[in-house]
C-alpha cells in the first residue's frame, strides 16, 4: 500500500514527491505519462538557456491536444502542454515571476480559506533561492535559483525599447518580484548556476532526493482512472507503454496533471457533471459542476519589428524573453498592473526569429472564461478545451489597448535606428508550424530570411506579402472594426492555463476542492496544480504552480 500515489509529474507533482517524501515513514509514488528528465539525461533543447526549441519537440507534448482559443477562432489549434517529468518547467520560457498580492488577497476572498497573500509569501519565499535580491520578499535557499540577465548581455532592441519606455514614463524598476507597481523591469528567470533551464525534475527530484527508497518514479505511463470503494479513493489504473493495465493501491490518491488533465482524469473518474459523465457511460461518484469549468488564461497578441544588424542580439543563445513592461490598462472594472509586454530580443529559435524583436503582450489579469469538456473515457482520447477568450469586453478591449501600446512604442522616433518594418503578429498555427524544425521549413525560412536581409525599400511590401498576409499596423489602427477583428481572430495564449478544479467553499456548487485540494464529495482524494487556482494570477504562471505544490505539501504532511 502506498501512502502517497501522485498523478502527474509535471511542475506540481515533482515538487510534492520531493517534499512528501522527506519523511522517511511514508510511501511516495509519481506516475508520469511522459519520459523521465534528470540533470544527467536532459536534453540541449531542454536544457538550453534560450528555450524557443523545447516546446517544438513532439516528443516533449500531448501531441493531439487542441485547444479553440475565441468564439471568433475558426477551428481549434495545436495547444502545447509538456508530456515529460517536469511538465511545464521543463518547456516553458524560464520566466519566475509570481503576480501581484492581490492575486492571492482574492483567491481567499473567493473561498480558498488561507491562501491570501500573507500565507502563500512564505511559501514563495521557500522555494527560491534569490541571487540578486534578500529582505523580506525573498528567499535564499530553495530549489529554485532566480536571477535576472546582465545590463552587458540585453540586446540593443531590448535596451532601445527600455529608453523608450522609459521616456514615455514607464519607470525602470529593479525588481519584477519586488512591490507591486507598474514599471519596466529585466526579466526574472530559473537558471541553474551553469546558466541553464532546472526543471521540478532536476531542481526538487535532484540526485538525492531520488535515491530516497521511499520515492517510487514511474514515468511512461498513462492515468486511466482513479479507483474508489464507494466514496473513498483507494488508488489508480495506469496504462504502461506495452497496453498492460496496472493497479495501484493508495491511502492517499493526489492529481497532479494540470490545468487540462486533472479535470479530465476526474471526470473520467467519475467526478464532474453528472449529465455529461452519463452521457459518455461513466458512473457518478459525485456530482460537481464545477470540474472543467472555469478555464482561463492569458489571452496574448504581439507587435514585431525587423531588427537591422546593428540591432540584433550578439549573443543568440542568451535567454530572449530580456525584460518587461507591466502596466495598467485604467478601463473600469480593472485591476493595475493588469497589462503586461514581454520584451524579446527575438521572436524565434531559427534565422526569421533571429531578425525580429517583439513586445509580445498579454491581458495580466483576464476575466473570460472557457471549459475543458470529455470527449470520451478513453484515457489516450484527448478533451475539448475551448478558452472562450475575449467573451468578457474588457478583454478584448485590452488587447486592443495593447496592440496600440505596442505600435506607439517600436513606431516612437526613438526606436528608428533600432528597427525597421513594424507589424501585428501571433502565434498562429501558420508561425508554430514553420517554426517546427526539418529541411522544408528550414529552406523556407532560409529563403524568407535572405529576402529580409537585402529587401530595403520593398521590406515593408514582403512583410506585408509573406509575413502578414496583408494586415499592416496602419490600417488596423486607422479602423477600429478592423482592429476588433483582427484582435479575435489573431488571439493566442500563453500556455497558462488554470483553473479547472478550483478551490472555493463547501456551499459554493461549482468549487471542485476545498483549501486543502482536497476534492468535494469523495474521501481520499486531492487535487495539486494550477487547476486549483479560483482565478488567473497576473504572472507566468510555473512559479505560483511551484508555490500551490510547496503549500499544499505542507498541509498534507501537517495532516
Amino acid at each position: 500500500m502506498i501512502d502517497y500515489l501522485i498523478l502527474g509529474g509535471g511542475s506540481a507533482g515533482c515538487v510534492l514527491a520531493a517534499r512528501l517524501s522527506e519523511d522517511a515513514d511514508k510511501t511516495v509514488c509519481l506516475v508520469e505519462a511522459g519520459r523521465d528528465i534528470s540533470q544527467a539525461n536532459m536534453p540541449a533543447a531542454v536544457r538550453s538557456r534560450y528555450p524557443g526549441r523545447a516546446y517544438l519537440d513532439t516528443s516533449n507534448i500531448w501531441q493531439k491536444l487542441q485547444a479553440r482559443m475565441s468564439a471568433s477562432s475558426t477551428a481549434p489549434r495545436r495547444y502545447e502542454q509538456a508530456r515529460l517529468l517536469g511538465g511545464g518547467s521543463a518547456i516553458n520560457a524560464l520566466m519566475a515571476n509570481r503576480g501581484a498580492p492581490a492575486d492571492y488577497d482574492e483567491w481567499e476572498a473567493l473561498g480558498a480559506k488561507g491562501w491570501s497573500w500573507s500565507a502563500c509569501l512564505p511559501f514563495f519565499r521557500k522555494l527560491e533561492t534569490d541571487c540578486d535580491f534578500g529582505g523580506e520578499l525573498h528567499g535564499t535557499a530553495g530549489p529554485v535559483r532566480v536571477q535576472r540577465a546582465a545590463w552587458e548581455r540585453i540586446s540593443p532592441f531590448v535596451r532601445a525599447v527600455l529608453g523608450t519606455l522609459d521616456a514615455r514614463g514607464h519607470v525602470r524598476r529593479d525588481d519584477q518580484n519586488g512591490p507591486w507597481e507598474d514599471g519596466t523591469f529585466i526579466g526574472s528567470i530559473a537558471v541553474s548556476e551553469a546558466g541553464e533551464r532546472i526543471p521540478t525534475s532536476v531542481c526538487y527530484l535532484d540526485d538525492t532526493v531520488r535515491k530516497r527508497p521511499n520515492l517510487t518514479i514511474r514515468t511512461g505511463r498513462v492515468v486511466e482512472r482513479v479507483l474508489f470503494e464507494g466514496k473513498r479513493a483507494v488508488g489508480a489504473s495506469v496504462i504502461g507503454g506495452d497496453g498492460a493495465r496496472e493497479l495501484l493501491r493508495a491511502a492517499r490518491v493526489i492529481v497532479c496533471a494540470g490545468a487540462i488533465h486533472s479535470p479530465a482524469l476526474l471526470m473520467r473518474s467519475g467526478i464532474g457533471p453528472a449529465d455529461d459523465l452519463a452521457a459518455l457511460g461513466i458512473d457518478v461518484v459525485a456530482d460537481r459542476a464545477g470540474v472543467g469549468a472555469n478555464l482561463m488564461e492569458h489571452p496574448s497578441i504581439a507587435v514585431s519589428a525587423f531588427l537591422p544588424r546593428s540591432a540584433r542580439t550578439p549573443f543568440p543563445d542568451e535567454h530572449h524573453e530580456q525584460a518587461i513592461v507591466r502596466f495598467s490598462s485604467g478601463l473600469p472594472g480593472t485591476v493595475p498592473g493588469d497589462m503586461h509586454g514581454a520584451i524579446l530580443s527575438r521572436s524565434g529559435w531559427h534565422s526569421v526569429g533571429y531578425r525580429l524583436g517583439t513586445i509580445f503582450f498579454w491581458v495580466n489579469k483576464s476575466y473570460s472564461r472557457g471549459r475543458v469538456k470529455l470527449t470520451s473515457a478513453n484515457p489516450h482520447d484527448e478533451p475539448a478545451v475551448d478558452f472562450n477568450m475575449l467573451s468578457d469586453s474588457r478583454d478584448i478591449d485590452r488587447l486592443k489597448l495593447a496592440l496600440r501600446f505596442g505600435a506607439k512604442t517600436l513606431g516612437d522616433p526613438m526606436m528608428a535606428a533600432h528597427r525597421d518594418t513594424l507589424f501585428p503578429s501571433s502565434y498562429s498555427p501558420r508561425v508554430a508550424s514553420v517554426a517546427v524544425p526539418g529541411t522544408w521549413n528550414a529552406l523556407q525560412r532560409g529563403a524568407l530570411s535572405g529576402l529580409l536581409d537585402i529587401a530595403g525599400p520593398l521590406r515593408g511590401w514582403l512583410v506585408r506579402r509573406v509575413v502578414t498576409q496583408g494586415v499592416t499596423l496602419r490600417e488596423l489602427l486607422a479602423d477600429d472594426e478592423a482592429l476588433t477583428q483582427f484582435v479575435t481572430r489573431s488571439v493566442g495564449g500563453t500556455w497558462h492555463p488554470v483553473g479547472t478544479c478550483r478551490m472555493g467553499a463547501a456551499d459554493d456548487p461549482l468549487a471542485v476542492c476545498d483549501s486543502h485540494g482536497a476534492v468535494y464529495g469523495v474521501e481520499g482524494l486531492n487535487v495539486c496544480d494550477a487547476s486549483l487556482m479560483p482565478t488567473i494570477p497576473c504572472a507566468n504562471t510555473n512559479l505560483p504552480t511551484v508555490m500551490v505544490a510547496e503549500r499544499i505539501g505542507d498541509l498534507l504532511r501537517r495532516e
